[in-house]
């Protein structure tokens, strides 16, 4: 579930064949919050991170202007932050994750300290953060006087340690087998694919997926505090960023400054994460639809229908197409979903899919075969995919015990797919290697307010596709002393990113002078995109 592009389920669409310190005080080491039901190890690897935050905030970051190959002009520099791959082990194997960093715009005086950010993923990296700054992004101008901003690859991601499940141009080869069965056989199919990659992922990166869970990413980010030479940490959360820092919270409360939440994962432990999926299913449906209602009330630009359903004629008509003969001989079904699910997930996508969509009903086949097919070229943009969609894949699958029953993942995909058809079947084949995982699977963290922790911002819209709106509610009652920005009858995700100065005024309010409103908000809807 990630930010500016969906490619937690566009990578996925090509997995499986079908295609989300310990704070110094007077030199003592403080060791995190543990919640009530910790285990022994629990407590072994809160001290391991105390352990590892202390050793973190001794040693600090050795910035350097970043390598030439990341992307990231001066003056963001980069560095490295030593973390253990096992907590409960902390001097034992340590892997490097890859950081960034760009100083405050404003005076001495105007800083407030660093702001690390998540985009979401799992698997996706935060490194391009600090470029809000060098683009001059306009919504970040305030915040960017009195943060420093700190971006980071998670571990397993990018240049920090990355795991791989399978050759990356193996893993964009087109096309996939369509993710709807038309037959048990076509289900056995994908059920061998789905238990191939798991195999895969053993094979490549054993050793790194018993410890590629959210909690160790929990800690990670607080050894990453320390080195920053922070006592408190200011983070910045989208999508699943956003179940990060509720982990974080629920870790690590006493050590939060600010924190903004936005897009959010339902963080009860019986919706991580097979029960997030399913209900992914639901919401993206729904956010389907929506954009089809838009496409037909705009069909003078498009000529696709006047109504949702002439709409939804034209894509089954194109989707039958495809099944039967991939276009340019690369985009099937699993193509056109891995395509199309960007307009669900961000509106900034609404004008380019219908275009797209636009020419092909008219007659232009290349330009849908050009959005939609992989590049086999682009070696370096195909690793990074492959990485991120193994990230996403090996933390769902350790953070949680999933399903190994295949009955009941038939069961309940069978019966969502009557009713939630856009989504449901691919979201199932990405999902199923968890249901062989070749690794421990835990229980997922109790979400919770303990000692320590301040009002958390939290921002969300009511028609997300990738995360729905429960799952903002759910937080706000797990989180005391939060405050919840709704922006009603809108559905894009990542609303922080997004123009609407109802929205925009009250995070700058909120990382500027800590003010919260009294109550929860209600913000109308950022404005609509226009063909």
């Amino acid at each position: 579930m990630r930010e500016n592009k969906p490619k937690s389920r566009l990578l996925a669409l090509s997995s499986a064949g079908a295609l989300v310190t310990a704070t110094l005080i007077a030199g003592a080491v403080t060791a995190p919050a543990a919640s009530a039901d910790s285990s022994r190890g629990q407590d072994r690897e809160a001290l391991g991170a105390a352990t590892a935050a202390a050793r973190a905030a001794k040693a600090g970051i050795d910035w350097q202007d970043c390598p030439a190959d990341w992307g990231l002009e001066k003056p963001i520099q980069c560095g490295w932050v030593s973390v253990p791959l096992d907590y409960a082990k902390p001097n034992g194997k340590q892997i490097k994750l890859a950081v960034d960093r760009i100083g405050n715009t404003g005076t001495k005086q105007e800083r407030q300290g660093a702001l690390i950010y998540n985009p979401g993923g799992p698997g996706g990296s935060g490194l391009r953060f600090p470029r809000r700054v060098t683009t001059k992004s306009a919504l970040w101008t305030n915040t960017a006087k009195a943060y420093d901003f700190v971006g980071f690859d998670p571990r397993g991601v990018g240049h920090s340690a990355p795991i791989s499940c399978v050759d990356p141009q193996e893993f964009v080869k087109a096309p996939k087998a369509d993710p709807v069965p038309r037959d048990e056989a076509d289900k056995r199919a994908q059920r061998k694919l789905a238990r191939e990659y798991a195999e895969g992922c053993a094979e490549h990166s054993g050793a790194m997926l018993p410890h590629m869970t959210t909690p160790n990413t929990a800690r990670d980010l607080d050894v990453i505090r320390a080195a920053l030479g922070e006592k408190k940490l200011n983070y910045l959360g989208v999508s699943y960023g956003t179940y990060l820092g509720a982990v974080y919270g629920t870790l690590f409360p006493g050590h939060i400054r600010r924190m903004i939440v936005d897009s959010v994962v339902d963080p009860a432990r019986e919706n991580i994460w097979y029960q997030a999926n399913l209900n992914q299913d639901i919401a993206f449906e729904r956010r389907w639809k929506d954009w089809q209602y838009w496409v037909a009330a705009n069909d003078a630009a498009f000529h696709l229908g006047t109504t949702r359903a002439a709409v939804q004629e034209q894509w089954l008509k194109l989707r039958a197409t495809a099944a039967k003969s991939p276009l340019g001989g690369v985009v099937g079904p699993a193509e056109l979903i891995s395509f199309f699910q960007s307009a669900p997930y961000y509106d900034s996508s609404w004008v380019p899919v219908a275009t797209a969509f636009s020419k092909y009903v008219a007659g232009d086949t290349q330009a849908l075969v050009d959005a939609a097919a992989p590049d086999l070229s682009d070696t370096a943009g195909n690793i990074s995919a492959e990485n991120g969609n193994a990230v996403y894949t090996a933390v769902e699958c350790a953070d949680a015990k999933w399903p190994t029953s295949w009955q009941k993942w038939d069961r309940d995909n069978t019966r969502l797919h009557k009713d939630y058809p856009f989504m449901t079947w691919a979201n199932a084949w990405m999902n199923l290697p968890c249901a062989t995982w070749p690794a421990k699977q835990q229980n997922p963290v109790e979400v919770g307010t303990h000692k320590g922790l301040p009002p958390v911002l939290i921002v969300q819209s009511t028609r997300d596709a990738a995360t729905p709106y429960a799952g903002a509610v759910s937080l706000h009652q797990r989180f005391k002393g939060s405050r919840l920005i709704t922006e009603e009858g809108a559905g894009s995700h990542g609303v922080t990113g997004l123009v609407n100065p109802c929205v925009n005024e009250r995070v700058d309010a909120y990382l500027l002078t800590g003010e919260l409103d009294s109550s929860d908000v209600s913000c109308a809807p950022h404005a609509t995109p226009k063909p």
